[in-house]
């Protein structure tokens, strides 16, 4: 009796550790179909069909790059140019409020200096061919090139200095969206303003 009583005690341990042992616990654990073959419970995964093709030809490897490089700019200054239209917009109608020139002037460096401090560094930090990105979806935004923005904001010594460190550099201050010739940048902006981030 008592050896019975033994056997069943320790048959209901193992059942006890069997079962625990195939209880999902923790994050790492993934419940899997499983074939049972013989004694053996095998898992089984099924995995979804690849297609193995060969390498892009190099000259849709160099689209493909040239894609990427101007979506990721893209992507980069969109919002500094959507921010752009906004801020030229509010200082437009607080310079209309502003009869006087000196109040103008101070109302201007006001904003400015609000302006570096928010944006200075990261805008610091671009290449220049995002700059360059950034200088036709600023004029796709306000309508106006940078050239005209400065000229307007800053007076016409100013706008010719910045324009001529810009063609130092490669850039042009009066550099113009053209829907025909930019159709690129506009996909990517319909794609960026389809996940509505930024509107």
């Amino acid at each position: 009796m008592f050896r019975f009583l033994t056997i069943a005690v320790l048959s209901l341990l193992c059942l006890h550790f069997t079962a625990a042992a195939q209880q999902r616990t923790g994050a790492d654990s993934v419940a899997v179909r499983a074939v049972i073959y013989g004694t053996d419970t095998i898992p089984s995964i099924t995995l979804s069909i690849v297609e193995v093709v060969d390498r892009l030809p190099r000259r849709l490897r160099k689209e493909r790059a040239r894609w990427t490089r101007l979506r990721n700019a893209v992507y980069v200054t969109y919002p500094y140019a959507v921010t752009a239209s906004r801020v030229l917009k509010d200082v437009g109608r607080e310079l209309d409020k502003m009869p006087d020139k000196k109040q103008r002037k101070a109302y201007l460096a006001t904003k400015e200096k609000e302006l570096k401090e928010q944006f200075g560094n990261k805008l610091e930090d671009l290449s220049i061919y995002q700059g360059k990105v950034l200088m036709k979806l600023i004029h796709r935004e306000t309508g106006e090139n940078c050239y005209e923005i400065i000229k307007e904001l800053r007076g016409g010594f100013n706008a010719r200095m910045y324009q001529t460190v810009a063609f130092f550099f490669g850039g042009n201050l009066k550099s113009e969206f053209n829907i025909q010739d930019d159709k690129d940048i506009e996909l990517i902006v319909q794609e960026i303003q389809l996940y509505n981030r930024f509107n």
